[in-house]
């Protein structure tokens, strides 16, 4: 949201292209929501690469998949994980097919 909002939108736009509240927005962009994750330098790029594809709700679908998978590719979800759960001795459930 944060990307989006540095690209120009308004919140009332990011909340239609997102499918959330305007509220929602505004908790997430003042990091009210959220603020105990932090993602890796490259995963912010990649977002931030996204989000200057995002013209429609369409293309925020389709970006946040490639997001998605982008982060699970790159092992970040596993980082995110940790962050939230702490230590993840053994874990493997992020790639487990």
């Amino acid at each position: 949201m944060v990307a989006l909002k540095e690209k120009g939108k308004s919140q009332k736009e990011i909340a239609k292209l997102l499918n959330i509240t305007e509220a929602a927005v505004s908790q997430y962009v003042s990091e009210k929501r959220a603020k105990e994750i932090t993602f890796p330098a490259e995963v912010k790029e990649f977002i931030k690469k996204s989000a200057g594809k995002i013209v429609d709700s369409e293309s925020a679908f389709h970006q946040i998949q490639t997001i998605n998978e982008f982060i699970k590719k790159s092992k970040a979800l596993c980082q995110l994980h940790a962050q939230i759960e702490g230590d993840l001795k053994g874990c493997d459930v992020c790639y487990k097919k």
